[in-house]
């Protein structure tokens, strides 16, 4: 039956093609025209199914909190009118590789950790700017939600509002798409990042770093977007691992950052923590074995493993500073597993790799002085 559909397809093709067309170009021309239509069907419903999610935000929001209105926000026009009057101004970030970070209290090269230090002095999330650009187009609706969200919980923690976040449990599709939307337009992003960074962008990580470092709300989002968070997580230490281009290393500060600041849950720290663990104790033992037998390493990544063993160092710094938070939740396999032989592959490797067996040596001692305490 497929034979003969495919046959008279074929026949009804050479019949009604137009003079002066050959058969193989009008098939390719209705081809192109029905995967055109196919695209046109596609569009129409992520629009729609867009849609449908920015319409169960809106009823969220309004179950939590029904006196909440979004009618007194910013206007579209008074914020675009705001943007091109009060441009991106970051006049530290050059557009070369982005070598010259000097100030390690900035914190970051795009002005991110900055701006959620600021956030969280005065106790509000920063505002949200419109985008204009593809990248950041399918950020606005999770980051206005969520940002709305972390308003209302402001809000009633001052006593202004009266709110139900019990709500939350009772919706976890809404809360889950807004979550993981808003981590892959921050993939999309970390994966070809563009500079200077608009602020939108900066205030979306701001509003994810908000979300999981709040009392009330980071409990529903980790019981719900965990794995998401996870797969986040282990995509940016990728992007670190395999960026291979010439002038990267600003942008992989960029990562590095975000790292740190999602770092500051602490259940994120901990499973960020072994992550970190495992990656770096296979390239050591990679690297050895290389060392060992005179063969060919990875320079790229060699010079890659360097922004995981500071963000390590980092992590494992704060762990010790808060004595009320135990390292007991890493203190499992991945652990063992970096100690176990580390002395040897630091004995190994210092003659040839200084300033790696360095960083093995610090991570360790904060490794051992964490089980200490």
């Amino acid at each position: 039956y497929l034979k003969i559909s495919k046959l008279a397809l074929a026949f009804a093709i050479i019949h009604s093609k137009p003079p002066g067309k050959s058969s193989k170009e009008y098939t390719e021309h209705l081809a192109k025209t029905v995967s055109e239509q196919d695209f046109g069907w596609k569009w129409k419903v992520e629009v729609l199914e867009a849609e449908v999610l920015r319409l169960r935000q809106e009823l969220l929001l309004n179950r939590i909190c029904p006196r909440f209105s979004l009618e007194n926000n910013t206007s579209a026009e008074s914020l675009l009118n705001r943007e091109s009057i009060n441009p991106t101004s970051y006049s530290s970030q050059l557009e070369d590789s982005g070598c010259d970070v000097s100030n390690d209290s900035a914190f970051d090269s795009l002005g991110i950790a900055s701006d959620f230090h600021q956030s969280e002095h005065n106790g509000k999330v920063p505002p949200l700017n419109l985008c204009h650009s593809s990248k950041e187009q399918s950020l606005t609706a999770p980051v206005q939600f969520l940002q709305h969200l972390l308003e209302i919980r402001k809000l009633s923690e001052g006593g202004i509002l009266q709110a139900d976040f019990s709500e939350l449990e009772n919706d976890s599709f809404t809360i889950c798409n807004s979550v993981s939307l808003l981590l892959d337009g921050l993939t999309v992003f970390y994966n070809n990042p563009t500079f200077p960074v608009s602020n939108f962008l900066t205030e979306a990580v701001c509003v994810l770093v908000s979300l999981i470092t709040d009392t009330k709300l980071s409990n529903h989002v980790l019981k719900k977007c965990f794995k998401k968070l996870e797969e986040f997580k282990k995509n940016l230490i990728q992007i670190i691992l395999r960026n291979s281009s010439v002038n990267r290393f600003q942008a992989l500060h960029s990562v590095s950052q975000t790292l740190i600041l999602l770092g500051r849950n602490n259940v994120l720290r901990n499973s960020l923590i072994s992550l970190l663990l495992s990656e770096i104790r296979q390239f050591a033992e990679q690297l050895l074995q290389a060392h060992q037998v005179q063969s060919v390493y990875d320079i790229t990544q060699y010079e890659n493993i360097f922004p995981l063993c500071t963000i390590l160092e980092q992590l494992l710094h704060n762990e010790t500073e808060e004595s009320n938070i135990s390292s007991s939740d890493y203190e499992g396999e991945e652990k063992i597993k970096f100690l176990k032989n580390l002395d040897q592959i630091i004995l190994h490797l210092s003659d040839e790799f200084p300033l790696f067996s360095l960083y093995l040596w610090r991570v360790s001692v904060l490794l051992n002085s964490a089980q200490m305490q």
